[in-house]
């Protein structure tokens, strides 16, 4: 019991940084995608650009350098790479066209999802014991991946802003957990301790 209250702090301490850290960020990119929604998207096809040449130059270097591969796994793995860093380069370029084809690409992706979820939903029907509701879920599904697939610029827009606010919600959240923490360990770790447990009830009667 002695051991408690020593090690909690500093366990409680890094938790309170870590999550006052992650709420930080969470909260100035949400904020970030909601001021300057436009600037924001081109900040993360930045990002993913990056990513692509970086990777392109990982799979040329595994393709050129690793000898224990095959001749055909050697060349797909230097077609691959030059595709990767075609598409950051051109991320990089025209960083408008990049970044709504990426917003579109992600609708639309989505929206297949919605739909290909809701005929397996209907196909396992069967199997499920709330028809009612699973035939609810799979309509919805299905009417709403189809209405992402017939605009889906204004739904990449829109997903843009659910994550702006969620990211603002779920930073502030986690601020506040930060804060709150750890706030009854003192009291925990004077209940816990060894002359609070230990300690006799009542004073003994005195002697008549």
């Amino acid at each position: 019991m002695s051991d408690t209250a020593p090690t909690a702090t500093p366990l409680f301490r890094s938790a309170r940084i870590a999550l006052a850290v992650f709420g930080v960020l969470a909260l100035i990119a949400g904020i970030a995608i909601l001021v300057w929604p436009l600037k924001s998207a081109f900040l993360v096809t930045g990002i993913i650009a990056a990513f692509f040449i970086l990777a392109g130059v990982t799979y040329i270097g595994l393709g050129i350098f690793s000898k224990a591969k095959g001749w055909w796994a050697r060349v797909g793995h230097i077609v691959l790479g030059l595709l990767y860093i075609v598409a950051g380069a051109f991320a990089f370029v025209n960083p408008v066209d990049a970044a709504l084809g990426l917003a579109i690409f992600t609708a639309v992706f989505i929206g297949v999802s919605w739909i290909v979820d809701g005929i397996v939903s209907l196909t396992l029907l069967h199997q499920d014991g709330s028809k009612v509701w699973t035939i609810l879920y799979a309509l919805l599904s299905i009417i709403a991946g189809v209405i992402v697939l017939f605009s889906p610029m204004l739904a990449a827009v829109a997903l843009w802003w659910v994550l702006g606010i969620s990211l603002v919600v779920l930073g502030i959240i986690q601020i506040i957990r930060a804060i709150t923490l750890g706030k009854d360990e003192p009291t925990i770790a004077a209940e816990t301790a060894p002359d609070a447990v230990f300690a006799p009830s009542a004073a003994p009667p005195a002697n008549g």
